[in-house]
C-alpha cells in the first residue's frame, strides 16, 4: 500500500482509493449485501417486478456519503437482471457527444451507472431529460447555417445515478427518477459482519475481538473497513504470526494514527484547533479548512459527517460548534461560556 501524500489522512485516502480491492471482495447478490436493508428492500421490489414484466429497471438515484455500496448496488442490479452495467461518471462526461457515444452502445435493458451525477455539465444534463423518459436523443450535426438536428433513438436502458451531494442535483433530473433512495452510514454490528466476510474471501485468520476493533474503527464505512483490513493483512503478516487479534489489530490502526473511537490525526487537528484557537466556536468551515491546511471540500466530505454523527462536533446557523464529548477525547475543560445555544 502506498503511503498516504503529506496532510491526507489514510481515511481520506480510503475513500479516494482505487476500486480494484473494493471490485474483488463485490458482492454479487441482494443476500450477499450487507446492510441498508429499506434501500436492498426497495431494490428488491423493483427488480421482481422488472423480471416478472420482461421489462428493463426504472430510473434509481442512490444517494449517501462515499464508501457506503452505492456501486456495489448498481453492479448487484445488474446481476440480478442479467444486463451488463457500463460505469462512468459525472466530470467525465464534457460533451453532449460523449453522452451520444455512450447511449448508442447501451443494448435493451442495459445499466448506464453514473457516478458523481451532479457534477454532469448542464447543457448535458439536458440531453438526459428525454434519453430519460423517451428513448431518444437529439443530435446537433454541422454548425451555423448548416446546423441541423437529428433525433436518434436509443435501446431502453436504467440509468442508475450516485450522488454525495444530492442537494446539488437540479430539480428536472431529480424528477426523473423512479426510485430515490439514501444510503446511511453502517452500524457496528454490520461492519463485523463485512470484517469477517472480507477475511473469509481473503484467506485471513481472524478471532472475534479483533475483527470488533477494525469494525469500531471504520467510521461506520465499508470501503474504509476494507482497507483497513488490508492494512491490518499486512502488519500481522510483518509484525505477527500472521493472526490478526485485538492487540495486532490495535497496534496496526495505531500505527495509521487512527484511535479507538475511530478518530484519525486529521479530526483531532480540527478539534484541538476549535478548542484552542476558538473557544469552541462557533467558526465557520472555511477558516477551519484555511487554519488546518485541508481542502474545505475534504473537511464536509469525510471528516465532518463523522464527527457530527458521533456527536462531536454540532452546526448551527452560526457555525461549527464543539461539544462537552469532544472537550473529554482532547482533555481539555470546555469553558462553560462557550457553549453555544443553538437556538
Amino acid at each position: 500500500m502506498s503511503e498516504p501524500e503529506k496532510g491526507v489522512s489514510f481515511l481520506q485516502e480510503s475513500l479516494n482509493a482505487n476500486e480494484t480491492f473494493d471490485a474483488a471482495l463485490r458482492p454479487l447478490s441482494f443476500k450477499d449485501f450487507t446492510g441498508q436493508p429499506k434501500t436492498v428492500e426497495r431494490l428488491e421490489i423493483m427488480v421482481g417486478a422488472a423480471r416478472d414484466r420482461g421489462e428493463p429497471l426504472n430510473h434509481i438515484l442512490l444517494s449517501g456519503p462515499p464508501g457506503l455500496g452505492k456501486t456495489t448496488l448498481a453492479h448487484i442490479l445488474g446481476n440480478e437482471m442479467g444486463k451488463n452495467v457500463r460505469v462512468t461518471s459525472g466530470p467525465v462526461i464534457e460533451r453532449p457527444g460523449d453522452l451520444a457515444g455512450m447511449l448508442t452502445n447501451l443494448e435493451e435493458g442495459d445499466i448506464l451507472f453514473i457516478d458523481e451525477i451532479h457534477r454532469i455539465p448542464k447543457t448535458v444534463e439536458e440531453y438526459l431529460y428525454s434519453a430519460m423518459e423517451d428513448f431518444k436523443i437529439d443530435i446537433m450535426l454541422d454548425q451555423g447555417p448548416n446546423a441541423r438536428s437529428v433525433r436518434l433513438n436509443i435501446q431502453r436502458f436504467t440509468l442508475v445515478g450516485a450522488t454525495t451531494r444530492l442537494g446539488l442535483l437540479t430539480a428536472p433530473l431529480r424528477s426523473r427518477f423512479t426510485l430515490q433512495t439514501r444510503l446511511d452510514y453502517y452500524s457496528k454490528e454490520n461492519l463485523l459482519s463485512i470484517v469477517n466476510r472480507t477475511c473469509q474471501l481473503l484467506k485471513l485468520e481472524i478471532d472475534n475481538d479483533g475483527g470488533l476493533e477494525i469494525a469500531g474503527r471504520a467510521r461506520g464505512t465499508p470501503r474504509i473497513t476494507n482497507n483497513l483490513i488490508n492494512f491490518v493483512r499486512d502488519f500481522a503478516q510483518q509484525r505477527a504470526d500472521g493472526k490478526i487479534t485485538k492487540k495486532i489489530a490495535s497496534q496496526a490502526l495505531e500505527l495509521l494514527e487512527i484511535d479507538a473511537n475511530g478518530l484519525d490525526e486529521m479530526d483531532k487537528r480540527i478539534m484541538r484547533l476549535m478548542a484552542l484557537n476558538y473557544k469552541g466556536g462557533p467558526v465557520g468551515l472555511s477558516t477551519i479548512a484555511v487554519a488546518v491546511g485541508e481542502e474545505e471540500h475534504t473537511l464536509g466530505e469525510v471528516h465532518e459527517p463523522y464527527l457530527i454523527q458521533e456527536g462531536y462536533l454540532q452546526r448551527t446557523p452560526q457555525g461549527r460548534v464543539l461539544t462537552e464529548k469532544a472537550y473529554k477525547i482532547l482533555g481539555l475543560t470546555g469553558p462553560a461560556e462557550n457553549q453555544m445555544k443553538l437556538f
